[in-house]
C-alpha cells in the first residue's frame, strides 16, 4: 500500500467513527501519518475532556483503522 493509499484509507476509517463521536458532541481530526505505521490524531470538542477517550482511542479509532490499514501499529492523540 502506498503513502497516499494509507492516507486515503486512515481517512474512509474516520469517516466511519466520525458519527458515533459526533453524537457525542466531540470529532476527530488527522493530524499525520508517519513511516506509513504511526497515526497521528486530535480529538476535539466533547472528546478532549471525555474520561474515556483513551478507551476510545483504543478499542474504537485504533481497531477500526487498522480494519483499513493493517499495517498501522499504532495511533496516538496529539493534544494542542
Amino acid at each position: 500500500m502506498t503513502s497516499e493509499e494509507v492516507k486515503i484509507n486512515v481517512e474512509k476509517a474516520l469517516a466511519e467513527i466520525r458519527p458515533f463521536l459526533e453524537s457525542d458532541g466531540g470529532n476527530i481530526s488527522l493530524v499525520s501519518i508517519e513511516d506509513d505505521r504511526l497515526v497521528k490524531v486530535q480529538l476535539e470538542g466533547a472528546c478532549v475532556g471525555c474520561t474515556v477517550n483513551q478507551m476510545t482511542l483504543k478499542s474504537g479509532v485504533e481497531m477500526t483503522i487498522k480494519k483499513y490499514v493493517p499495517q498501522i501499529e499504532q495511533v496516538v492523540n496529539i493534544e494542542r
